[in-house]
C-alpha cells in the first residue's frame, strides 16, 4: 500500500510539473534575478513567423520566447502586431547582447540589434526598462529546456 502511495504521489509532482507555464528569470550579472516572464515559446518557423500578430494584449508579467535552432542575426517587424513590445536579443548561452524597445505597432521596419542571437524575448513595450533589464544580463529557462523544432 506504502508503494501506491508513493507512485501516486510521484504522478501527482510529474503532472503538477508538466502543467506548470515555462519562465524566464532575467538575472543581473551578480546572479539576482531582475524579473521572472511566463512565456509562450516560439520553436518552429510557423510560430516564430506568427509570433503575437493580431494580439491585442499582453500580461504585464508574461512574454513569448523565439528560439533558434542555432544563433542568428535575428531581425523581427511588427506587421499585424497591435501593442508596443520591447524585444530582448540573446545569444546561445542566454546572454542579453541588446534590446529594441518600444517597436512600432504594425510597422514593417526590421528591428534587429548587432550580434548573433539565438533567443530573442519579446516583452509590453517599456517593460525592459521598467525591469531594468540591460545588455549582459542573462535568461535562465525555467520549466522547460528551449529545444528549436525545426
Amino acid at each position: 500500500m506504502h508503494i501506491a502511495c508513493a507512485l501516486l504521489a510521484a504522478a501527482l509532482a510529474s503532472a503538477a510539473a508538466c502543467s506548470r507555464r515555462p519562465e524566464v528569470a532575467i538575472l543581473a550579472p551578480n546572479g539576482k534575478a531582475r524579473a521572472v516572464i511566463t512565456v509562450e515559446i516560439a520553436d518552429t518557423p510557423a510560430t516564430r513567423e506568427r509570433g503575437l500578430m493580431n494580439r491585442r494584449e499582453l500580461a504585464a508579467d508574461a512574454g513569448m520566447l523565439f528560439v533558434f535552432p542555432v544563433a542568428v542575426q535575428a531581425s523581427f517587424w511588427m506587421k499585424n502586431t497591435p501593442i508596443p513590445l520591447d524585444m530582448v536579443f540573446a545569444d546561445s548561452a542566454g546572454r542579453i547582447i541588446g534590446i529594441v524597445e518600444n517597436a512600432e505597432p504594425f510597422s514593417q521596419r526590421p528591428r534587429e540589434v548587432q550580434g548573433l542571437s539565438q533567443y530573442v524575448l519579446e516583452v509590453n513595450g517599456g517593460g525592459a526598462a521598467r525591469l531594468g533589464i540591460r545588455a549582459g544580463d542573462r535568461l535562465d529557462f525555467r520549466g522547460f529546456t528551449p529545444n528549436p523544432r525545426d
